[in-house]
């Protein structure tokens, strides 16, 4: 488990080093077109600029909700609530089966349609999302489980 935990910290790494290089890269183009003067130059410049700006962006914030999800997570599997689904048929590509997903959702949906406002059913509704192949609602239902568990930290 920890050999796998370093390989994927170390990928991580490699892939944010290699688009910060190639931040520095674009940047620097982005100014060489702003000092080459002209009208085209310059506007062109001021949208390679732009690029690193919202990659840096993008990368920051993958990585902030890619750190708040594993809390999550180690707090579900410390508190033993990850959802089961090591018995479930899998298809031969290795994803659940879709009726087992949907009965494993139906099951996780209850659960928080009765306390919403608890983090761990948030979280589990998310994985169940996520089982069931919804990946839009899994991604918003685990910003609403990452903001719960935060008011419950800073509640005390």
């Amino acid at each position: 488990m920890k050999n796998d935990v370093t390989k994927v910290v170390v990928t991580i790494a490699a892939i944010v080093l290699a688009l910060g290089f190639y931040f520095v890269l674009l940047g620097q183009r982005g100014l060489d077109l702003i000092r080459e003067g002209g009208v085209a130059p310059i506007g062109l410049g001021i949208g390679v600029l732009l690029l690193p700006v919202l990659g840096v962006w993008i990368v920051v914030v993958t990585l902030r909700a890619g750190f708040q999800h594993q809390h999550l997570a180690q707090r579900i599997a410390d508190e033993g609530l990850e959802l089961d689904v090591s018995e479930l048929p899998r298809r031969p590509s290795g994803r659940i089966d879709r009726d087992a997903a949907d009965q494993l959702f139906a099951q996780v949906k209850s659960e928080w349609e009765a306390d919403p406002d608890n983090w761990r059913n948030s979280y589990r509704l998310a994985r169940a999302y996520d089982y069931a192949g919804d990946r839009g609602r899994a991604r918003d239902t685990m910003r609403r489980a990452v903001a719960l568990e935060q008011a419950e930290r800073e509640r005390g």
